[in-house]
């Protein structure tokens, strides 16, 4: 049974349609009728604008929340995010695997509208491809897009464009910022399909992160966003099926096990003259995994925290003495 992943997410927009002063957003009808969110490009947004954000590219399947963690001895705010619909909400919703590219413009588009459009492979394993009456997409961009990209868009998605909803934020924004982190699951998802693990076995997700410092640029911030998942991201798995085929991946699930960890992302990025498809496609997963079967009773524990790369890649001063201490 089809969960109707966009008509689910197009009520979370008639709230964000409601409350855009409470998210210091902005909104914009175009003139083919797509309604155009701005949660940071334009608009300043902030925390509540990136945890609806965030639950909206889960299709509202999932749930975010900001809570006190850790970075090495520092208290540190630290997202967590937890689906009981991990393969729905992040493979076929959350994952940003939509290139969006027309005349000039470009974006990373995630969201429920990609099950709509159906375009990636990913979709021919996980099914969950639906046709719809609305649609409702996430764009990771600095620019909000044209009147042009939305009718495409709509086109490809099957739906009218005045049926069609985007909200926008660059990674570069505190909303950009705190989406992008929201993934930990999804990469863990992600990471073990493509290790050949069938991720309808996953029942549940939860996972944190620690959320990045705002970047001066969207490229230090893709840099930042990644560090805070590939190092820093705790991720719980609840699944059933056999324990042999979750041996048969678990140490390979870590971005550990990828040739590119060890040094910040940014690092690996320019070292790749800046080409994603240079680096080593395993590097994209959390830092550390525990897999709960809820058959068999066991739990697997693969990888490590990396707190010194956060530090590095965050920029964290040094605390200065006190007065008292240094007297």
């Amino acid at each position: 049974m089809s969960l109707g992943l966009n008509e689910h997410a197009w009520k979370l927009i008639e709230n964000i349609r409601r409350d855009d002063i409470e998210l210091k957003s902005a909104q914009k009808t175009l003139a083919c009728g797509t309604e155009v969110f701005d949660f940071g490009v334009k608009a300043r947004g902030g925390i509540d604008a990136g945890l609806r954000l965030a639950e909206l590219c889960l299709a509202g399947l999932g749930r975010v929340s900001l809570s006190n963690g850790h970075l090495g001895e520092l208290n540190w705010p630290t997202i967590c995010t937890w689906t009981d619909h991990p393969v729905a909400a992040c493979l076929a919703s959350q994952y940003a695997g939509w290139q969006l590219a027309y005349d000039g413009y470009f974006g990373m588009g995630s969201g429920p509208m990609r099950a709509a459009a159906g375009r990636e492979a990913i979709f021919a394993d996980i099914g969950m491809k639906e046709t719809t009456e609305h649609a409702v997409g996430v764009i990771e961009s600095a620019q909000l897009p044209t009147d042009e990209l939305c009718r495409d868009v709509a086109e490809k998605c099957g739906v009218k464009p005045e049926n069609l909803a985007l909200v926008v934020a660059p990674t570069a924004s505190l909303a950009g910022t705190l989406q992008v982190v929201a993934r930990s699951v999804e990469t863990a998802l992600h990471k073990m399909h493509e290790l050949g693990y069938d991720v309808k076995n996953v029942e549940c997700g939860f996972g944190t992160a620690p959320l990045p410092p705002v970047a001066e640029s969207d490229l230090e911030g893709i840099g930042r966003t990644n560090d805070a998942v590939l190092y820093g991201a705790n991720v719980s798995l609840w699944v059933t099926g056999d324990d042999s085929a979750i041996e048969a991946i678990g140490d390979r699930i870590p971005a550990e096990a990828s040739s590119d960890y060890g040094r910040p992302f940014l690092e690996i990025f320019e070292n790749a003259g800046r080409d994603f498809y240079k680096i080593d496609p395993h590097l994209f997963s959390p830092a550390s995994i525990m897999i709960q079967n809820l058959d068999s009773g066991r739990v697997f524990r693969y990888g490590k925290l990396n707190p010194e790369i956060l530090e590095e890649s965050f920029q964290v001063p040094e605390l200065s003495e006190t007065p008292e201490a240094s007297a």
